[in-house]
């Protein structure tokens, strides 16, 4: 592989959006890809944007994804995937959890959540969306939700090769250990 490839991974703080970021950077790094991440935490820990920027290939000199560049965007809430469209390179792909959070001024009534996002962005690129949370909560656990993207997104770059289920009992906390590989497996299937 000569080329770079880059992926934008954007969510609301909580949503577990750097763990997935982490497990997908270590399988890379142990694939013998050369890795770079970059992660914008923001008002995380208000329910504020995350993005996180990983470049892999044989030489990658800089974390940083610009307007544009990304081959795909993981988007962890859909109103994330709309505010970082930009991003997207022409014939890139998104993987969308069509899940909603609303902000701040939505919860103070000074704004309302977008409506018909979804239809706006099939419009625009190729999208796979799905309801992570929902499938989450049926593996027993709404905050696998994370790992289901990141089995959703390793599957639309074509990274199933590498030993994920080791990448994830390294990095998820003891005891959940086989729910997080469920989750990345119920993803990958998507």
């Amino acid at each position: 592989m000569n080329e770079t490839k880059n992926i934008l991974l954007v969510g609301v703080g909580g949503q577990g959006t750097i763990l997935a970021s982490k497990i997908l950077s270590e399988g890379l790094v142990k694939a013998g890809y050369d890795v770079k991440m970059s992660e914008i935490h923001g008002m995380s820990q208000r329910g504020g944007s995350v993005s996180t920027q990983i470049r892999y290939g044989k030489k990658v000199y800089s974390p940083i994804i610009g307007k544009g560049e990304a081959d795909v965007i993981v988007a962890f809430e859909k109103m994330e995937a709309l505010r970082w469209l930009s991003y997207l390179k022409p014939g890139g792909k998104m993987v969308i959890n069509d899940h909603e959070i609303p902000s701040v001024p939505i919860l103070m009534g000074q704004a309302e959540y977008p409506k018909g996002i979804i239809e706006e962005l099939k419009g625009k690129t190729d999208v796979l969306v799905f309801k992570a949370a929902q499938l989450a909560q049926e593996l027993g656990n709404s905050k696998a939700m994370n790992i289901i993207l990141l089995g959703a997104l390793v599957k639309a770059m074509d990274l199933g090769n590498l030993d994920w289920d080791e990448m994830i009992r390294t990095n998820v906390k003891k005891g959940f250990e086989e729910l997080n590989i469920a989750a990345f497996k119920k993803g990958y299937a998507l």
